[in-house]
């Protein structure tokens, strides 16, 4: 079976990204457009991203997620530590992160180090998800072979029953990520494929250095 998408084509001609306007922190104009495209009707969670990590088994791998929080210092994800991903993160923390808005014509790429954020925070957001979501995070050995949707339905069962009418804590193997930039990456569509394409990287002293890429 074969299938031709050359032809499939799309001018990109909404916004534009000038040096001008571009803050000296990337964390700046992350917000900027995260806040956009969070208002935005054309986009659908904003706060989807892609984590790319290298596997135990050599190969790369992406997989979607939900961004919980950034700050100055970087960017913050929620997992369990026993998945695929979590094991690959432990064997090598080099991993990168990228946000596409389609309706925008915008994406963002981050590469960083990821480091397991402290417990007391992973607590905190934690004790902030429903109940179904704290189960199903003890119910879950995320990643693994199961036998059944019937057996996770019936391993969640399990745990509704244990902590039925009582808190439900944290499993130690559930927690965040934090990732700490090294460069970001903002990428806004323009016509002819002469894309804005403008890159931040952190300097020894932290500051930032600005550069336009060729598209």
């Amino acid at each position: 079976m074969a299938h031709d998408l050359s032809n499939h084509r799309k001018s990109y001609e909404k916004q534009e990204l000038l040096e001008s306007n571009c803050p000296e922190n990337p964390i700046e104009l992350f917000q900027q457009w995260f806040l956009n495209a969070d208002a935005s009707e054309m986009v659908d969670e904003a706060n989807a991203m892609t984590v790319s990590s290298i596997g135990l088994d050599g190969f790369p791998k992406n997989r979607v997620v939900l961004l919980k929080k950034y700050t100055w210092e970087g960017f913050i994800f929620y997992t369990n530590y026993n998945s695929e991903k979590g094991k690959a993160i432990a064997a090598n923390n080099n991993v990168c992160l990228s946000l596409f808005w389609a309706g925008l014509e915008q994406q963002i790429i981050i590469k960083g180090t990821a480091e397991k954020l402290a417990e007391n925070l992973s607590d905190g957001y934690f004790d902030s998800r429903p109940d179904g979501s704290k189960l199903g995070a003890w119910a879950s050995n995320q990643s693994e072979v199961v036998a059944s949707r019937e057996a996770l339905d019936i391993d969640l069962k399990k745990f509704e029953t244990a902590y039925e009418h009582k808190e439900i804590p944290r499993p130690e193997h559930w927690g965040g990520f934090l990732i700490k930039p090294i460069s970001i990456e903002f990428w806004q569509g323009r016509p002819n494929r002469m894309h804005d394409r403008i890159r931040y990287t952190l300097q020894k002293d932290f500051s930032w250095k600005i550069e336009r890429l060729a598209p």
